[in-house]
């Protein structure tokens, strides 16, 4: 598109074509080049951005944050792709905040932190470590350390939920059912845009369940407001912290109590009390480490990281019994990242229940005692001992659904 062969006012369609297929033939691609993009896979979209960049004759490659909802078969094939580009002289930017990619495809690295450049490695002379550590300013555990737990009862059990998408008239979320107990972290693997969003809203009261039970506590929750489900004790990180997971022209302060802000301390009557709001922000901040602390400042003024930790603080100081963290780090620096596992694995060791939803496989497989898979609105797999995760099985189940295990 914008680069297309020209015959005299018209499109030389045969020629554009034959000109891809080279191009394809060259790079070991098979791409149905009559297919509806928006039908493919990620993996082959990934494809036809990397034929677009090559058929225009560009030498020089940006690619940012490429393998973000790749499975680990396509990323592997992604890196055998730059690898191969680079041998034929294309220069490669890889721009990243996955440390393990950068140690596996990279020939330098450059950190920056706050919009400065704070060093240049050699990668073959660096270690994820030193380059973690540059990233954030001190000292980064990459490692999850997360000790064996036993579980307590059920707090959560979904049973044959169903949720269609109206204008479609079609199933997005197929009869799934499982359960999470008291002291359990069950992680869900996918692909972007297999059911994992409607799922989380069908859960916390977003969206409409057009068949199934959720049940927290015993108690039936399918359908009640969003409002309704908080009170029964579910706290909810949603994977769009800025749309939905906060109002950013409000203030920290006033974002910390959202939900609760009619009710006392917080509100006597129709008056907002601001000074309790102001404490309780303060203490807040104190103890989740926001940066600045500052409960009047407006939240949009935040870093990302911090105004990830405003979320947590707000939904941890409901004290719920079952916590749905939904893309929890998107977007985070490796600091950020360590601090919001800490406080997943504390709701975990506090015997809460939490359901882990996340693009990020690595970060399934390290905080997760259970794994579902989910693929096409279905859950296709369930890995039950962590130290036996079979990632290769797992991605293969995200790409292909059961055919997957053949």
């Amino acid at each position: 598109l914008g680069a297309e062969i020209k015959n005299g006012l018209f499109i030389d369609e045969e020629k554009c074509k034959a000109k891809i297929k080279e191009i394809g033939k060259s790079m070991g691609f098979d791409v149905d080049l009559n297919a509806i993009t928006g039908d493919l896979p990620v993996g082959i979209q990934q494809k036809i951005e990397i034929m677009k960049i090559l058929y225009r004759g560009a030498r020089i490659l940006i690619l940012d944050e490429p393998t973000a909802v790749l499975t680990p078969q396509e990323v592997d094939e992604l890196f055998e792709i730059l690898k191969r580009l680079k041998k034929e002289g294309k220069t490669i930017i890889l721009i990243t905040h996955k440390l393990n990619e950068v140690m596996a495809v990279s020939d330098r690295v450059t950190v920056m932190r706050k919009g400065k450049v704070i060093g240049t490695r050699t990668t073959s002379n660096t270690t994820p470590q030193e380059l973690a550590e540059m990233m954030v300013g001190r000292k980064i555990v990459l490692k999850v350390e997360k000790d064996e737990k036993e579980k307590g009862k059920e707090i959560i059990r979904i049973e044959h939920l169903i949720v269609r998408n109206p204008k479609k008239n079609i199933d997005i979320v197929k009869d799934v059912s499982f359960y999470i107990k008291q002291g359990e972290i069950v992680g869900i693997a996918g692909v972007a845009g297999n059911g994992q969003t409607e799922l989380v809203e069908a859960i916390s009261g977003l969206r409409k369940i057009d068949s199934g039970h959720v049940y927290l506590n015993n108690r039936e929750i399918a359908n009640k407001t969003p409002y309704e489900i908080r009170m029964e004790g579910l706290a909810h990180i949603p994977e769009d912290r800025k749309g939905m997971g906060l109002i950013m022209e409000f203030t920290v302060g006033e974002n910390i109590v959202i939900g609760r802000h009619t009710r006392l301390p917080f509100a006597k009557g129709i008056v907002m009390q601001k000074k309790v709001i102001r404490e309780r922000a303060k203490n807040l901040g104190e103890k989740f480490d926001i940066r600045p602390n500052s409960p009047n400042l407006k939240v949009k003024f935040l870093s990302g990281g911090n105004q990830q930790k405003v979320i947590i603080a707000r939904e941890f100081d409901y004290d719920p019994m079952f916590l749905l963290a939904s893309q929890p780090t998107r977007g985070l620096d490796v600091g950020a990242i360590e601090y919001v596992y800490k406080y997943l694995l504390k709701a975990r060791d506090e015997n809460k229940g939490v359901l882990l939803i996340s693009m990020e496989l690595e970060e399934v497989l390290s905080l997760s005692d259970r794994i579902l898979v989910m693929y096409n609105g279905e859950i296709v797999g369930e890995f039950n001992e962590p130290e036996k995760f079979d990632i290769q099985l797992i991605g293969r189940l995200m790409l292909q659904g059961r055919e997957g295990i053949n």
